[in-house]
């Protein structure tokens, strides 16, 4: 409010600002020491002062410095050991928009080697000086047990924990990066000012080319890592309850308590023995866009592998056919029931959670819009009857779920009131309810449905990033439907109300024929109780859960989406 006048207290920090040189030097030529202003605090002057000002009643004085102490300011040698900060290289100073002769729209596969994938889309939108990168580094090792899932995540935390040295002056220049655990092995993101992405870009792979394992670091980055572990345990039932339908329905996952077992063992010399190992097999998965013209993507990408690959002695070598990554998800049985019954973590938490999980079917646009105009029907009606009239708990919701291409909605409640038993059988009850208000719908509340679906699909991305994750998210599972919104759109203007009540009655209503189904089951303090009755309950035919990976080995698979043998250029 002091520095923006009234009618731009809203907007002031959005609003962009003209670059004036004059006025820059102007405020540099003010800053000298014959006017400069030092405010000093210090419990030393308790008892010094003859001032108290108004609203805290904080002591305090005036002090007017003399000349001869400015002039002697002014003559003295600097200390040697103040200096200035270094030049920031990352600071852009070409702001020059790229004239991309060809215009996609859509990502391109742009290059394929036996080392990388490279997807590349110019900015045909948004007209900025940026570049968004995002890089995946597929390594079959990282997760192939509790061990190695542990040894990754270290392995990425140190990694950032090296490249503190550039977050300041990166984050000063307009840029942003980050590392993280992938599906699959690690990410890298950078996003911001596209002149100097590059030499941010080379910075980062040369610390990854050159890590070093230092033990003092180590050891923090494991205890932090182990509080991390420990704190799960403390969340809230409904995210347990979704850690445990992610877990026993995605292939390759583990129990935190099994992490957390395997990292009270581990040293760092287990580190400095497994990031080689984790990086001898490696496949790059790039997308680059923005301000970004065709030949300098192909060579950041090059770069990458030049080093990682291409020395006389290569950190990495192409990933073999048989380790092509791939996401997978449990098909669960049509007709049958499954229940995983658990004890909440946190004993003190009164509280139960329940999630009732209906599996539908793989990535395919026209079901894609049938399950996504129930979910907008049915949200408003799942939260009036059981959040509002039956108040079984404040965390009360219908969600589309996606586990890598696998498609279902799920009900999410948190009760302190109700233990998940009960609340399972009034999800049941209201599926009955759905099932007579979709019946009832009339044409006009249908279209209306349909229409503000289709213009929430037509929202145009705000800003590059936002675009970017959008066809990252189909890189990633590996579905490449970039046109996915308009082939969903096209299917919502076709589809006929007698079709989604054929869809819910086939997939989603009590006793469907073709449905699949899963009620996660997580019992706090309250209703602990109840869970071996509730187990009792249950009506055949049901398939009980006892053993998470157990159950998850021994069931049938979706085919993986992901193959990028499989593409040609």
């Amino acid at each position: 409010m002091k520095v923006y006048p009234t009618k731009h207290w809203l907007v002031g920090l959005s609003l962009p600002s003209r670059f004036n040189p004059a006025i820059v030097q102007k405020v540099l030529n003010e800053l000298s020491p014959s006017n400069v202003r030092i405010f000093w605090g210090s419990k030393k002057f308790e008892g010094q002062t003859d001032k108290i000002e108004p609203w805290y009643k904080t002591a305090y004085s005036f002090e007017n410095i003399t000349e001869f102490t400015i002039q002697e300011w002014m003559q003295s040698a600097p200390d040697v050991t103040l200096h200035l900060p270094v030049p920031n290289v990352f600071i852009p100073t070409d702001f020059s928009l790229k004239d991309v002769e060809d215009k996609d729209i859509f990502p391109v596969l742009l290059r394929k080697t036996s080392f990388s994938r490279l997807w590349y889309k110019p900015d045909t939108m948004f007209f900025k000086p940026k570049a968004y990168v995002k890089i995946d580094f597929n390594c079959p090792l990282a997760k192939t047990s509790p061990d190695a899932v542990v040894l990754s995540n270290i392995f990425v935390w140190l990694l950032v924990d090296c490249l503190n040295e550039y977050a300041y002056y990166a984050r000063a220049a307009g840029l942003k990066y980050g590392l993280g655990l992938s599906g699959n092995g690690f990410e890298l993101y950078l996003v911001g000012f596209n002149h100097k992405l590059r030499i941010l870009l080379e910075a980062i792979m040369q610390k990854i080319a050159k890590f070093k394992v230092k033990p003092e670091r180590f050891s923090v980055i494991k205890e932090t890592i182990t509080k991390t572990y420990q704190n799960i345990k403390f969340q809230q039932p409904y995210e347990r309850a979704m850690s445990y339908c992610s877990m026993v329905l995605q292939d390759h996952t583990w129990p935190w308590t099994e992490k957390l077992e395997a990292l009270t063992h581990l040293e760092a010399d287990d580190l400095v023995n497994f990031v080689p190992m984790l990086l001898s097999r490696t496949f790059v998965e790039c997308y680059i866009a923005g301000n970004v013209e065709k030949n300098e993507a192909e060579s950041m990408v090059k770069h990458i592998e030049d080093v990682l690959f291409n020395n006389p002695k290569p950190i990495s070598r192409p990933i073999f056919p048989s380790q092509t990554m791939t996401s997978r998800v449990v098909e669960l049985g049509t007709g049958i029931k499954y229940f995983y019954h658990q004890e909440g973590s946190n004993p003190s938490d009164e509280n139960s959670a329940l999630v009732h999980y209906i599996q539908v079917h793989q990535d395919e646009y026209a079901m894609n819009s049938k399950l996504q105009i129930f979910r907008l029907i049915a949200k408003q009606a799942t939260f009036h009857q059981l959040r509002t009239v039956e108040q079984l708990g404040y965390i009360t919701s219908l969600s589309q779920s996606n586990h890598s291409g696998v498609y279902g909605v799920q009900f999410i409640i948190q009760s302190s009131v109700k233990g998940p038993g009960h609340i399972d059988s009034r999800v049941e009850s209201l599926l009955k309810d759905l099932e007579s208000k979709l019946h009832k719908l009339s044409d006009e509340e249908f279209k209306s449905n349909v229409t503000a679906l289709i213009d929430m699909k037509l929202e145009k991305h705000k800003n590059l990033n936002e675009e970017s994750s959008f066809y990252w998210q189909e890189i990633r599972n590996g579905t490449l439907k970039f046109n996915r919104k308009d082939e969903e759109v096209a299917a919502l203007r076709e589809l006929k109300k007698v079709e989604l009540i054929e869809f819910f009655n086939t997939y989603i209503k009590v006793d469907a024929p073709k449905k699949k189904s899963m009620s996660i089951c997580v019992y706090g303090s309250k209703h602990l109780k109840e869970m071996e009755s509730d187990k009792d309950k249950v009506a055949s035919p049901f398939i009980q859960i006892e053993d998470i990976v157990g159950f998850r080995k021994s069931q049938p698979l979706y085919g993986s989406l992901k193959g990028w043998s499989q593409l040609k250029l």
